[in-house]
């Protein structure tokens, strides 16, 4: 077992390796995460005061998630993400490119991310702000420096070509919790995914239309999912899943990176106040619990989008194997 240390405090890991992000202070926490209008003081001290009584604005508990809603399009890979009033659309895409020159074995993986005013007024088209890489750079690390896609599996020629995947995530209403609700989208595209059949013959790529061969599922490694706690009270009260309103009154975020064996591969505490050891140790639990849960909630809605194709003749075309 192997203590970390935060700064500020020192978290257990028996199994896996944490990645924290450097901490700053309160207001660079709002100016980082928020560009909403801001909260009045009544509304804060409104919220607040009802934490204190157990008691959260929309009736939930504390470690209780909002309704949650996965559903695919007719396309492989697009995915519509529903968690409470925050909606967004996920788009997974192929093409088949070089490989970068120190790994000529691998595929290549990204994910991109776009924040415009549809989503929230707050946000201007055209203009990547500090929200929109920070969410980026954790959804990177919660899902790719994971390795929940095996990239070895995306190499169709050693150093010449290899298939590069991306996932493109749009928000098309914003009420808090974008980061647990776009690693939601993701991770259900991904396995939603088929990529064309492609083959080597002289030296050559031959890349088959979906209509000439059955396309194939991308090679999920494992499911990491994060979530996200919000504190408040000097670190007494702690909320998952928080909504827009409640982030802007939170003193801090705690991001857990997991999966479905307890596997933690992703911690961060990246702004706002401190933060007890013990809300990372106790939160932990209620994590693995969440991840399980949503997981679940994500395999369910593959299997109802496997049995519509199956309805409509495309079963074969749906298949998570193929027989070459």
């Amino acid at each position: 077992m192997t203590l970390w240390n935060a700064g500020n405090f020192l978290v257990e890991s028996p199994r896996s390796v944490l990645t924290f992000l450097p901490l700053l202070g309160a207001e660079s926490a709002s100016v980082i995460m928020n560009k909403e209008a801001p909260l009045s003081i009544a509304e804060r001290d409104f919220i607040l005061d009802a934490l204190r009584e157990d008691v959260r604005l929309d009736g939930r508990a504390a470690d209780q998630l909002r309704p949650l809603n996965i559903s695919f399009g007719e396309e492989y890979g697009h995915v519509k993400v529903q968690l409470g009033q925050t909606s967004l659309v996920v788009r997974i895409s192929s093409e088949v490119t070089k490989p970068h020159d120190d790994r000529p074995f691998d595929g290549i993986f990204t994910i991109a991310m776009e924040l415009t005013a549809m989503g929230s007024p707050a946000w201007e088209n055209g203009r990547q702000g500090d929200l929109e890489t920070y969410i980026t750079n954790v959804l990177d690390r919660v899902i790719r420096h994971s390795n929940a896609l095996d990239t070895e599996s995306l190499c169709v020629l050693k150093g010449v070509s290899c298939w590069s995947v991306r996932a493109d995530v749009h928000i098309t209403d914003y009420d808090g919790n974008l980061i647990d609700a776009s690693c939601i989208g993701i991770m259900a595209g991904l396995q939603h995914f088929r990529r064309p059949d492609a083959v080597v013959k002289d030296g050559q790529v031959i890349v088959y239309g979906l209509d000439e061969r059955v396309p194939v599922p991308l090679n999920i490694t494992h499911k990491p999912l994060s979530i996200t706690f919000h504190t408040f009270d000097e670190g007494k009260r702690v909320i998952l899943d928080a909504t827009r309103k409640e982030e802007q009154a939170s003193e801090a975020d705690v991001i857990i990176g997991m999966n479905n064996a307890g596997d933690v591969c992703f911690l961060s505490k990246f702004s706002g106040s401190p933060v007890d050891a013990m809300v990372f140790v106790t939160k932990t639990t209620t994590a693995l619990e969440k991840v399980k849960e949503i997981n679940g909630i994500i395999d369910k809605a593959l299997q109802g989008d496997l049995t519509k194709r199956a309805k409509r003749g495309l079963a074969e075309e749906s298949r998570a194997e193929n027989d070459r």
